[in-house]
């Protein structure tokens, strides 16, 4: 019996804003972040000045939102900028999955509008000490904050689908996780004021944000995309993801199953089979089957959730080779059996 996994990538077209352009200068795509001690912004300015996203501060622990938060998120969209929300961690408060929890209902979910960056956990050292007593990494042991930021970005990405982007540094990443190498899922800001980005933490070969200076020439901190626009349009509207797989339990029966691994709701998906080695299918719950052939359709697969086909068959030898090849959009399945 054979089991096989593949994923089928579908895009999603989303209409966005401002994204005209595919050239990037050296430097990466320019771009901002803000908080509510950045004050009221003039967003066509920034706009103007060439900036093409921005980060938000939405939150910070699980007490404090930013009061501008919507001013300056709803400001920075109008403007045509492809934005994004962040929050600043209290991990010696509370667990990861409450902060995530408060960033979420806070101004932090993710939404399939094709001009929202995935949400962005800023942890970095305590700037608080003088004023709790923790040190800069919070009194926490390297497995205590592995924990934590696993707790967060689990959250993160099971009420969203995406990965939320980790802001840090990467002297902060090597004392305060033992320079973890289990978030490569998760995009890099990475933070170095300078002129080079210089050594990145273990878990990345790559950043996807720099934050060069604490002040750019826009407004707030001077941030870079690592990429060109239409790669930040498509981080922002990256495609649907589904995992296909399937399996010849025996060989009379087979089943495939379809999950939506992506941030995207999929409609109208289609799954065709053909039987070979001399058998015939007699039994598909759900689909359409004559002889060889089987046709399935889901016409709604939401995001998160799973949807499994049975086929049974009737084969005319009791030994030899028998199976199923299925095909879902781009993807190809052969289920054998002996």
């Amino acid at each position: 019996m054979i089991c096989r996994v593949k994923r089928l990538l579908l895009m999603v077209a989303i209409a966005t804003v401002g994204m005209t352009g595919v050239a990037h200068a050296a430097d990466g795509v320019p771009g901002v972040d803000v908080s509510n001690w950045t004050g009221d912004i003039d967003w066509a300015s920034v706009a103007a000045g060439g900036g093409k996203f921005a980060f938000v501060q939405a939150t910070e622990g699980t007490a404090y939102t930013n009061p501008r938060f919507g001013a300056q998120y709803d400001g920075a969209a109008a403007a045509g900028l492809i934005r994004g929300a962040y929050h600043f961690a209290q991990p010696h408060e509370s667990d990861g999955t409450a902060q995530a929890d408060y960033f979420l209902q806070n101004g932090g979910t993710w939404i399939s509008d094709g001009r929202t960056l995935p949400g962005v956990l800023d942890i970095e050292d305590n700037p608080y000490k003088d004023r709790n007593g923790k040190n800069n990494c919070y009194d926490l042991s390297v497995e205590d904050m592995v924990k934590w930021l696993k707790d967060f970005t689990k959250k993160y990405h099971e009420a969203t689908g995406r990965h939320a982007i980790i802001y840090t540094t990467t002297s902060w990443w090597q004392t305060c996780t033992g320079d973890s190498t289990k978030f490569r899922s998760n995009p890099l800001w990475l933070a170095r004021w300078g002129t080079e980005p210089g050594d990145l933490p273990k878990s990345w070969k790559k950043h996807t944000f720099w934050q060069s200076a604490d002040k750019g020439p826009l407004v707030g901190g001077g941030n870079s995309y690592n990429g060109s626009e239409s790669q930040l349009a498509e981080l922002a509207n990256p495609p649907a993801e589904v995992k296909v797989s399937g399996q010849a339990r025996n060989r009379k029966t087979y089943t495939v199953t379809l999950s939506n691994t992506g941030p995207h709701p999929l409609k109208d998906i289609q799954i065709s089979g053909r039987a070979f080695g001399g058998q015939r299918v007699v039994r598909a719950p759900g689909c359409k089957f004559s002889g060889t052939a089987v046709s399935c359709r889901v016409a709604e697969l939401p995001r998160g959730q799973k949807k499994t086909f049975t086929f049974t068959t009737k084969p005319r030898k009791t030994k030899g080779t028998v199976g199923m090849n299925v095909t879902v959009g781009s993807v190809k399945l052969t289920l054998k059996a002996r």
